[in-house]
């Protein structure tokens, strides 16, 4: 049986490949060329989309809606890659915070709660 979270784990393998060796016509060594600046705006980005796309009904809406998180992962994952983290490290984060309410997480580390 595979593992249904494999192609994450050989996209984050290339993205963090791209990181180190920034081949000339990729799309990724454009955005890691531009820093979290470009990285960032195309997050945001791609996360409005996604937000907009979250309203669109039936099942054309519903594939735009997974298009769109797609796009918003990749980007993520680009960032990731930038800065040198493994999503192998955003996994154990999200294992050691498994069970503990969210507002309980947000108030240990003294955030707003509209944050």
């Amino acid at each position: 049986m595979s593992e249904p979270l494999q192609p994450i784990r050989r996209l984050m393998q290339t993205l963090a490949e791209r990181a180190e060796t920034r081949p000339a016509g990729s799309y990724t060594t454009k955005l890691m060329d531009g820093g979290t600046e470009k990285i960032g705006r195309k997050i945001l980005e791609e996360a409005r989309e996604l937000i907009e796309a979250a309203d669109e009904p039936g099942d054309a809406g519903r594939e735009h809606f997974i298009y769109e998180a797609g796009d918003l992962i990749y980007h993520t994952l680009v960032l990731l890659a930038y800065r040198g983290v493994d999503i192998n490290e955003v996994a154990d984060e999200l294992a050691r915070r498994e069970g503990t309410s969210g507002l309980v997480e947000k108030a240990s580390r003294n955030l707003p709660e509209s944050q």
